[in-house]
Formats: structure tokens, C-alpha cells, sequence
């Protein structure tokens, strides 16, 4: 789609940055200044004017971004409006919020689409950011806090006048404000601010309206809000434009709410009076020009909407900041008309990280099959990375229930327990306790131990008893080897290790394993039946062979979902998990960073060197690559933190080529 700029300073040339790789082609600049619009237009191949209504007569391209000062837009977007083009206007839409709403009110009447920056909701770390808060995790948000503070323009701005004539609202403020109107819906009342005029007495140009605006803010939809606003504290300085916002069950942090990228620090999350962690965005760094507001308005365009709802939301953002100006002016409360906006709770979700409800989680098996032929497993939508709540580690027991709920906070969503961990009734009380997302925003693992495989059914309502839910989304084979029964394995962890290791380890008076003669297929029989029952949503094994795995599909009715098996660059598994992947299968990777020596390898140094990364995201990586899922565990916050964070990491051809010499063939069984 053709397009104009209208404005060809330092934000137009933030714009062109992208037109490149864009649908949109810039067909037209127009700006006062005669050399800027020359400039830009000829680095595009574009038309150039000093006159808007010249290229409004002259050019028939449907949109126009208007990239003008911050009090020029409303009326270059009016004009355009009325000459019938469709408008993205930058931050903010007007300086008044009703010639904003008439705005908004001029392009439905005419048929036209309008639409305002800021695009920080739709940005990575901020739609993260709102997966978390979704999940019901931190229970109702009452209190936050956010900042826009951006500094001193006259030191860092070639041209600071639009910015000291507007103050630190217009321009600092909208971008906190847009994000929580798109979560939260209208603000309906500024319940106190202050302004104070403070200025450095060197600098002879001086803001027009108050440097440093304060106010608190009632949502509609319940969050009481403190809103600072600053020309005065730097744009350098800890809080830039972040959003802190604290529930009855949690708390999240959100480092730059105008980020147009998620790094790994940018989220973190505190549940239940646990320190802050960082909660990374799973999927690899991704950042949004600033031409994808405009790009979205012309895709709409293009299949015939006419979208103002970014502009709806803009007008709002406008109306907020005159009734803080009058709030401070009056020393009181001051109500705020909420215009087309509705309350609502955040549920703006990132597409890979979004809890999935049981019918979506688990797709149907085929069925455009030979009725005798095998169903096909369902295909499960899983996290990237999962957690391993083994109580496992280097061979003693380690209590990881505080790692679990760092993990939780961290932003996993996938936990691999097993009846073998002694573990699974304290995980229950972790998940039943305030600060733990709702239960269908959770996949969870468990497995059944080797004594059980008569019993399976008895084993598997056990865990369910201990964690607390009436279903598992997977229920998986622990090991092949069948083991002389012992008895219901609850709550392990609270018996001495020896005796663990008694009812858990039985042997014969040899000291060998005391085994059991039953088959594989016939312990997958008793997992089929326990699916029947609902008491799992998917079944799957752990720690088998290419062969043993053949001999499970030859026989199953109900084919496994899931294979879990040691996996890491020593050993790959390729082969196995190949043949998985054709069959539908999802393959977990348990002790994924625990192999000697893995961590110390060479190879792995130098790919993580390259990445400006660690050997252990390299090592993660090396799965989410493959479209394995690990699950690590670890009893670190930075460690549990940095292996999520490890998903976002994009691997080379040559990194997988040097990952794959070092498999080896003895090993990789």
C-alpha cells in the first residue's frame, strides 16, 4: 500500500528504518522543512512537499502517517481525515481530549481508519508480561506504580522544543498509560496529582507546562495506579518508563513499558512475598518496528476494516492527561470520561506461552483411517523448556520445593514430578496456594515407578491425590523394568532416605533388583485403561529403546504422546527421537545439562562465546533446535531464570554442525 510521511525529523527516519522489509511503500514526504523532506523522500524514491495540502491534490495514496511535532498532530490529522485518507498518527493524538474524540468521531463518520501509537501493547515483553498476569497467578492487581521519565530533552533531543512545550505527559506518559488502558480499560477518576515546576537554573530553555507531574489513578476495573511523569529525573535514571504492578497473590515488574523487544530481564514476577525473579519470554528476541503500527492499519485496510480502536484508546490516554493537569491545578480529585473504552482484566496472551484449556491442549487423533489400522498419538501443544522437580542431585536427596515456586514465578509452565520424587503433596500445596496460576495454565508430568506396574491405576490416583488435581495432562512409564510390588509410594519425602530407598529399590537376596514378570505391553494396557478413566489426558513412557518404543506402537490402542529420555549433545538420540517426531510423538529431554564434563565442553564454550551466551543456554538450546522440550532442574534463581531464557537463543547451521560431532555412537543408545 502507497503511504505519505507528513514530518521528516528524527521519528520519520525511526519509521524508515523498516520500509525495506515493509508491504507499505513510501510514495511521499512532507515537511516545512524543505532540505528534511528532499532528504527523505530521495532516500526512498519518493515524491517530496513542503505544503500537505500540495500532496493531498497531487498524490492518491490512500494512508498517511503523520509523523509532525506533538501539538501539529490533530490538526495534520484532521486535514487528512477530511480529505478522506486513512491516518496513523504518532503519540499522542491530540493535546485535548474532546478535539481527540472528535477526531476519532470525524473518521468512523467518513469511513476511514485511525490509528495512534503507542504499539507497546502489542510488543513482545509487554504481551509476556500480560500472558503472566492472565493465568490468574497474582490474584486481583489493586496497586502499581509506573514511571515515564524522559529526562532532560534539552541534552539528548537535537530538537527538544515539541518536548518542553507538552511536558512530560504527552510525550512520557503514554506509553504506561496506552499499556494499562489495553489491559485494564479506562482510568475514571484521578484521584490526586502535584505538579512541580523544577528546572536546572543553567538551562535557558524551560519547559512550558510543569517538569515533574505526580498522580494517582483510579481504573475502573479496580488497580489503584501512582503515575510519575518527568522532564526533570533522566531518562537514564533506574526507573525509565517501567510498570510495577502488585495483586493480593504476586507481583510483576515490567523494566520498560515502551520495550519494543523482550530481553531477558524485562519481566520479572515475585509470588507470594518470594523474592523478584526474572520471568523471560520464551521465544527468540524479537523486535517490532516502529512501522508496524502503521502496517497493521494498512492490513486491515486491505480486507476492508476500518479500524479506530488504537485511536479510541489514544483519546482516552488524552482525556487522562488533561483531568491530572486540572487534578493538579484544583488540589483534588478530578473524573475522567472513559469514552469507548470498557473494564477489563488483562488477557492480551503471547502465542506461544498462553495457557490452553484442555480441549485446545489436545488435539483430536486422526480419523481418515483404516479402521484396524494404529490411531495416531494427539499432538500436544507444549512450553519450549519445561522444569524437573527431581529430589535428585548427585546422588542425594535435595528439597526442591522453593526451586519449583521460583521456577513457577520464572514463567515455566511445565513440570515433569514422578510418584519415585517423594515430592508431589508438597507440589500440590504449592499449586493450591495463593500465587500459583490457575490449573489449566499448567502441564503436568508424573510418572509411574517400577513397583507399580501391576498396580498402575492405584499408583496414578495416588498422585493425583498428593497434587491435588483430578487429572494429569500426562501420566508417563517411568522405566521399562518391572519391580516386585511395595506398596502405595505416598509421600516419600517424608520417610529417612534409607527407607526410601527400601520400598523404592527392592532386591532379592542376591542384592539384584527384585523383578516381576510383567511385560511392557502389558503395564501400556494398564496406562490405556487408565486414560479411558480420565485420570489422564495423554500417556507416554520414559528411558526406553527405538525397539522397546516399536514394540509399545505395535501393540498400543492408545499410542503414546510423549517420549522422555536422557538427552544432550553427548547423546542425542537422534534416531529416536526421528522416528518420534514422525509419529507424532513429543519428545521430553530429562538431565539435559548433567552429562560429565557437558557444561566444560569446548565446543559449547565457543558457541556460547559467539552468542554472548553460557554453555547451558547452549546446551537448551540444542533441544528447543530440535523441537525437543528439556527440563532441566536446578536449585539457582539466576540458573532456573537463564535456562527459560535459553528457548529465545536461534542456533546456526554451523553451531548445529559443530553440536553434532559431538555425539557419541557408544553412547547415544
Amino acid at each position: 500500500m502507497k503511504c505519505a510521511f507528513v514530518g521528516a525529523g528524527a521519528v520519520a527516519e525511526q519509521y524508515a528504518t523498516a520500509l525495506g522489509d515493509s508491504p507499505l511503500n513510501l510514495a511521499a514526504v512532507c515537511d516545512l522543512d524543505a532540505a528534511r523532506a528532499e532528504s527523505l523522500a530521495g532516500a526512498h524514491g519518493a515524491a517530496a512537499y513542503t505544503d500537505l495540502d500540495s500532496l493531498l491534490a497531487a498524490e492518491s495514496l490512500p494512508l498517511v502517517v503523520n509523523l509532525t511535532s506533538h501539538a501539529a498532530h490533530a490538526d495534520v490529522t484532521e486535514t487528512c481525515l477530511r480529505a478522506d485518507r486513512h491516518v496513523f498518527s504518532e503519540k499522542p493524538l491530540a493535546l485535548d481530549a474532546d478535539r481527540a474524540a472528535d477526531l476519532v468521531a470525524t473518521a468512523d463518520d467518513r469511513g476511514v481508519a485511525l490509528g495512534c501509537a503507542p504499539i507497546n501493547h502489542r510488543c513482545d515483553a509487554q504481551r509476556h508480561a500480560a500472558s503472566l498476569l492472565s493465568d490468574g497467578r497474582f490474584g486481583p492487581i489493586q496497586l502499581g506504580y509506573v514511571h515515564a521519565h524522559v529526562g532532560r530533552v534539552t541534552a539528548w533531543h537535537d530538537s527538544p522544543d515539541s518536548f518542553l512545550s507538552v511536558g512530560p505527559l504527552y510525550d512520557g506518559a503514554v506509553y504506561p498509560l496506552s499499556l494499562l488502558a489495553a489491559w485494564f480499560g479506562p482510568v475514571d477518576r484521578v484521584r490526586t496529582a502535584d505538579a512541580v515546576d523544577v528546572w536546572p537554573d543553567r538551562e535557558s530553555r524551560r519547559p512550558d507546562r510543569p517538569a515533574h507531574v505526580e498522580a494517582t489513578l483510579q481504573f475502573a476495573a479496580g488497580p489503584a495506579i501512582r503515575l510519575t511523569a518527568s522532564l526533570y529525573a533522566p531518562h537514564r535514571s533506574r526507573e525509565f518508563t517501567s510498570l510495577e504492578l502488585h495483586g493480593d497473590d504476586g507481583s510483576i515488574y515490567l523494566a520498560d513499558a515502551g520495550a519494543l523487544a523482550a530481553d531477558p530481564e524485562t519481566v520479572r514476577v515475585g509470588g507470594a512475598g518470594r523474592p523478584y525473579v526474572a520471568a523471560p519470554h520464551p521465544a527468540p528476541r524479537r523486535a517490532r518496528p516502529y512501522l508496524s503500527g502503521p502496517e497493521r492499519v494498512a492490513t486491515a485496510i486491505g480486507r476492508g476494516d476500518r479500524p479506530t480502536d488504537s485511536a479510541e484508546r489514544a483519546a482516552h490516554v488524552v482525556a487522562v492527561c488533561n483531568a491530572v493537569e486540572r487534578a493538579a491545578d484544583a488540589g483534588g480529585a478530578v473524573d475522567v470520561p472513559p469514552g469507548d473504552l470498557e473494564p477489563r482484566t488483562p488477557d492480551t496472551r503471547s502465542p506461544r506461552v498462553r495457557p490452553t484449556p484442555p480441549s485446545e491442549r489436545i488435539r483430536p487423533p486422526e480419523t481418515d483411517r483404516a479402521a484396524d489400522a494404529p490411531a495416531r498419538p494427539a499432538a500436544l501443544r507444549l512450553p519450549p523448556v519445561g522444569f524437573g522437580c527431581s529430589r535428585y542431585r548427585d546422588d542425594e536427596y535435595v528439597d526442591r520445593i522453593d526451586s519449583i515456586a521460583t521456577a513457577v514465578d520464572a514463567g515455566y509452565r511445565l513440570f515433569d514430578s514422578a510418584e519415585l520424587y517423594g515430592n508431589e503433596a508438597r507440589i500440590g500445596d504449592l499449586f493450591d496456594a495463593p500465587g500459583s496460576p490457575d490449573r489449566e495454565g499448567v502441564f503436568l508430568v508424573s510418572k509411574l515407578w517400577n513397583t507399580n506396574h501391576e498396580h498402575v491405576a492405584e499408583a496414578c490416583r495416588g498422585s493425583l491425590d498428593e497434587l491435588g488435581v483430578g487429572a494429569l495432562d500426562a501420566y508417563l512409564l517411568h522405566w521399562p523394568d518391572a519391580w516386585a510390588y511395595q506398596g502405595p509410594l505416598s509421600e516419600l519425602a517424608e520417610l529417612p532416605p534409607d527407607d526410601q530407598e527400601a520400598v523404592t529399590f527392592p532386591t532379592d537376596g542376591d542384592g539384584d533388583p527384585e523383578t516381576v514378570d510383567a511385560s511392557i505391553v502389558d503395564t501400556w494396557r494398564r496406562l490405556e485403561r487408565v486414560h479411558d478413566q480420565g485420570l489422564a489426558r495423554t500417556i507416554g513412557v520414559c528411558n526406553v529403546s527405538s525397539d522397546q518404543l516399536e514394540t509399545i506402537l505395535d501393540a498400543a490402542r492408545v499410542p503414546p504422546a510423549i517420549v522422555q529420555v536422557e538427552s544432550h549433545p553427548y547423546r542425542p538420540r537422534t534416531d529416536l527421537i526421528e522416528a518420534c517426531h514422525a509419529a507424532g510423538i513429543r519428545v521430553l529431554a530429562h538431565s539435559p545439562l548433567s552429562a560429565p564434563g557437558l557444561l566444560a565442553e569446548p565446543v559449547l564454550a565457543e558457541i556460547a562465546a559467539e552468542h554472548g551466551t553460557t554453555p547451558a543456554a547452549v546446551a537448551v538450546a540444542f533441544h528447543v533446535d530440535r523441537g525437543v522440550v528439556p527440563i532441566p532442574a536446578s536449585d539457582d534463581p539466576d540458573h532456573i531464570a537463564a535456562n527459560l531464557a535459553a528457548a529465545r537463543l536461534r542456533l546456526t547451521d554451523a553451531d548445529r554442525d559443530r553440536l553434532a560431532d559431538l555425539a557419541d555412537p557408544e553412547f547415544d543408545r
